[in-house]
């Protein structure tokens, strides 16, 4: 039974990987490839099948923890941006220099990505980038440090990146430890590939910022901008002060963000949280459902300790072995190669804030962005900005590599 489940888990992933070719949707396949996995799993225990439900409410209780948190966070990103709230970041980017751009651009994402998650940041900053650059060729070098910013600025945050979440909700690393221990080592991933940008620009003037006009913005933008970012802030220090999990603090946010705009527009129904659910992008959520599932599939069946003895018996060095890890997620999803992780280190042998789990957000974080397919963020800039897989790499991936490196250097370091 369990080669069956492998079987079904490879060709489940198989399906996600082939998503474009395909033209079938990755959550499609991870939510098949969840339950035929657990189906067989079942059949296995049978005619006791009742054996295979507790670890699957077990599991669900988790997966759920961080479903829920990812919706009520989706929400409130949206219900800003429907106010067109980001745009007052357009005030903190003034230069006119494509220098002095490139690194207001990359910093505004790189600690706006801590509070939000990397995909809605990169989506804005994108947004925002045309309205200073309108040239398509002469974005491409910003777009793509975007994407580095992003996911740079996501992995020192809990509540920066998906990663990240599901490490802090599973009580793997704590808020202080994630911010403390991974601030500067994500910072110098970001700032190295900066540096070797920068030399190749020149000081050539832009458009000048104030002739960068701000769009319409709607009543109480600002109110719903400070309040929306505020209770995203606040999650990780009412966890800290109650020992509540993270999603009663989104609940908490969400709700009060909802009671704001209700009292602000009585009559603007498109500006109401009931519409912009309709916007939420639902079907990232089921995949984090099916593919979380899955793999706690192979945990189930004791497939990821497997794997752990073994890189143990023939690598032996953890830190190689999640460094690895890192590059693996610049073309594997990094979702289910940090639950893996997770399953092939568990709890009872390392504890909260034990040295692996920073390491393991820093690589699964910053490693997707050496190449443009190895993030969501990526993804969705190569939609927007019309970016070749080949033109990412020969331009972004060397000076990249070398700002994870660098990063991961001074986390192993210090």
């Amino acid at each position: 039974m369990t080669s069956w489940i492998i079987f079904v888990f490879i060709a489940g992933y198989a399906a996600i990987i082939a998503e474009h070719k395909t033209g079938v949707n990755k959550t499609a396949a991870a939510l098949v490839t969840a339950v035929v996995c657990w189906v067989l799993i079942s059949a296995g225990y049978f005619p006791q099948t009742d054996r295979a439900i507790e670890p699957l409410n077990a599991h669900l209780a988790d997966t759920s923890q961080v479903m829920i948190f990812l919706l009520g966070a989706m929400a409130i990103v949206e219900l800003i941006n429907s106010h067109n709230g980001f745009q007052l970041i357009t005030r903190f980017i003034t230069t006119r220099s494509k220098k002095m751009l490139l690194w207001q651009i990359s910093l505004v994402t790189f600690f706006l990505s801590a509070v939000l998650d990397n995909l809605t940041t990169s989506i804005i900053m994108v947004l925002l980038l045309r309205r200073y650059i309108p040239e398509h060729k002469e974005r491409s070098l910003f777009a793509g440090m975007i994407i580095v910013a992003a996911n740079a600025g996501g992995a020192w945050s809990p509540i920066g990146d998906v990663t990240t979440t599901m490490l802090w909700i599973d009580d793997r690393v704590s808020s202080w430890k994630l911010i403390s221990t991974l601030f500067v080592p994500s910072l110098i991933s970001l700032i190295v590939p900066l540096l070797c940008f920068s030399r190749t620009l020149s000081h050539e003037k832009l458009i000048p910022a104030a002739a960068v006009k701000p769009g319409h913005f709607p009543r109480g933008t600002k109110r719903v901008f400070i309040l929306g970012i505020a209770a995203l802030v606040f999650i990780p220090i009412l966890r800290g002060l109650t020992g509540l999990p993270p999603y009663m603090g989104i609940m908490l946010g969400l709700g009060l963000v909802w009671m704001l705009t209700d009292l602000i527009h009585q009559e603007e129904h498109y500006l109401k949280v009931p519409h912009v659910l309709t916007r939420i992008d639902i079907a990232s959520v089921l995949f984090f459902l099916g593919i979380l599932m899955a793999v706690a599939s192979l945990e189930t069946i004791g497939i990821l300790d497997h794997i752990s003895r073994w890189l143990d018996a023939h690598v032996g060095d953890k830190n190689i072995v999640v460094g690895m890890l890192g590059i693996l997620s610049s073309l594997i999803d990094n979702v289910p190669l940090t639950a893996a992780a997770m399953g092939m280190y568990p709890v009872d042998h390392f504890p909260m804030d034990a040295k692996i789990w920073p390491l393991v957000a820093y690589c699964a974080g910053t490693g997707g962005s050496l190449l443009i397919i190895g993030s969501a963020a990526g993804v969705v800039v190569m939609g927007m900005e019309n970016i070749r897989f080949g033109a990412y790499m020969k331009k972004m991936t060397l000076p990249v590599l070398a700002g994870y490196f660098a990063g991961l250097l001074v986390l192993l370091l210090f």
